[in-house]
């Protein structure tokens, strides 16, 4: 065949190839081909005709939204239109001192008037101390058991988002203060029973993230800002400003039983001294702990040269009376955190305790009867902390009345608000399927007496 010098796999593919050659040329595919190349040629020549388009004046006009276009209607004047007001911004409230006049109303209002002279009254009544003692868990539930929701007790106090509360220590009167988002607080005399109890005064321009009554003048309400903290005196009927600086805080507590001195946490870290008798609106000393964020602060009760600091994943005691800007080490440290902490304090009557709110859904309950180096872990309580980005984050508060009880707000349905022991047992959930059907992510409770305070992402206090 001629291909004898050939390898067998060479021969075969020759044979493949003239096989394919025999099989296309007898498709004849070149006619096609040039019968396809006369066609195109053609209608090269003679070309196509095509339609013109129609003008825009000739179609039929189409018919618009006029209130799309943002146009008036016709036949009707514009000054007959009603002006649209721009939205309005609230005013930044200035440094300095500033009046305790309610939003909405004038300085000389009744209501006003009422309400401040109500807290004055109130404060000047001392509590009595003699008789008061820490009941026992069997007498403490049943106690807890009396203690209702009623309709007339919820009332929305501020506008928005329930940051911070206090609570009156007045045995006579329930006077609760509320903090929001915005910059407000809100003053609610409960026991009024009208809907002229209630009042917003605007003395911050950012988040109020904590308050507290004074422990030895309740006329005096502080109340913690972004950039600034106040002091409203209602015996003068004015927010004083205390400290203000350019970092962001985040909580305070008071150093002394006087309220002259105070510890104030900083967002990024750090904490600072406040001392109110000197002049100017700077503090004592600013102080590098080295956390990376300090979400609330509290002082031991009995020793309060030690104050407790937490973080993100960092639970610390530290003693104020070494505090320097650099450098500092802690006394104790509270370990065993996954994720950030949103809180924790130290049990109200001793100290001996810790409680602790993580982001790893767990209640931690802390030993501190000894302030060691590490301080050991009493019980972990499992609870659902993830409340999103809509609610305030939980903050597991003490009951002043019971040294080894605390109150944290909850994820379960139906809404209610728990009460742990330090051991972990639950001891008691309040709720109530008619008025309750939010997440009380704030609480507060009433030092002598059995009532408890809820409040939610609204705005609205429940008072139990």
């Amino acid at each position: 065949d001629g291909h004898s010098h050939l390898s067998a796999y060479e021969r075969k593919r020759l044979k493949n190839i003239t096989e394919n050659a025999k099989f296309f040329a007898a498709l004849k595919l070149h006619k096609v081909s040039a019968r396809l190349n006369d066609i195109a040629n053609k209608k090269q020549l003679h070309g196509t005709k095509r339609s013109k388009p129609k003008k825009v004046e000739d179609e039929t006009a189409r018919r618009r939204s006029m209130r799309l276009l943002r146009m008036e209607p016709l036949g009707i004047p514009a000054s007959e239109m009603p002006a649209q007001p721009a939205p309005e911004e609230y005013p930044r409230v200035p440094a300095g001192p500033v009046p305790m006049v309610p939003e909405d109303q004038v300085e000389d209002s009744k209501w006003k008037e009422a309400l401040l002279s109500t807290w004055m009254r109130i404060s000047e009544l001392k509590a009595d101390d003699a008789d008061r003692c820490t009941p026992d868990i069997e007498r403490y539930q049943e106690s807890l058991s009396s203690m209702v929701l009623s309709e007339e007790n919820i009332r929305k106090v501020v506008k928005s988002r329930v940051c911070s509360m206090a609570i009156h220590p007045s045995e006579s009167t329930i006077l609760v203060a509320a903090g929001d988002k915005r910059g407000h607080i809100g003053l609610w005399n409960v026991s009024c029973g009208s809907k002229e109890g209630a009042h917003i005064f605007i003395p911050h321009n950012l988040e109020v993230s904590c308050m507290h009554f004074s422990p030895c003048n309740p006329a005096h309400l502080l109340s913690l800002s972004t950039d600034t903290l106040r002091c409203g005196d209602v015996t003068r009927a004015v927010f004083d400003e205390i400290f203000r600086s350019e970092e962001n805080f985040s909580s305070f507590d008071f150093l002394e039983d006087n309220a002259s001195t105070a510890i104030v946490g900083h967002w990024n870290g750090g904490v600072a001294v406040v001392d109110r008798r000197t002049p100017g609106m700077s503090s004592e000393l600013s102080a590098d702990i080295g956390f990376r964020k300090t979400r609330t602060v509290h002082v031991h009760p009995m020793h309060k040269q030690y104050f407790l600091a937490a973080g993100l994943e960092s639970v610390c005691v530290f003693d104020v009376r070494y505090l320097k800007p650099k450098g500092n080490n802690p006394v104790s440290s509270l370990t065993g955190h996954t994720k950030s902490v949103a809180s924790a304090y130290f049990s109200p009557v001793t100290g001996s305790r810790v409680v602790t709110v993580c982001s790893d859904d767990n209640l931690r309950v802390y030993d501190t009867t000894s302030m060691s180096s590490a301080v050991t872990v009493l019980s972990s309580i499992r609870h659902n902390s993830n409340t999103g980005r809509w609610l305030t984050r939980f903050r597991a508060i003490w009951d002043p009345k019971q040294e080894h009880c605390f109150v944290v707000g909850s994820m379960a349905q139906p809404r209610q608000i728990n009460v742990f022991q330090d051991t972990g047992k639950l001891l008691h959930s309040f709720h109530n399927l008619d008025c309750l059907s939010s997440v009380c992510s704030i609480n507060v409770v009433h030092p002598s007496q059995n009532i408890l305070v809820g409040g939610n992402s609204s705005g609205r206090l429940h008072v139990f």
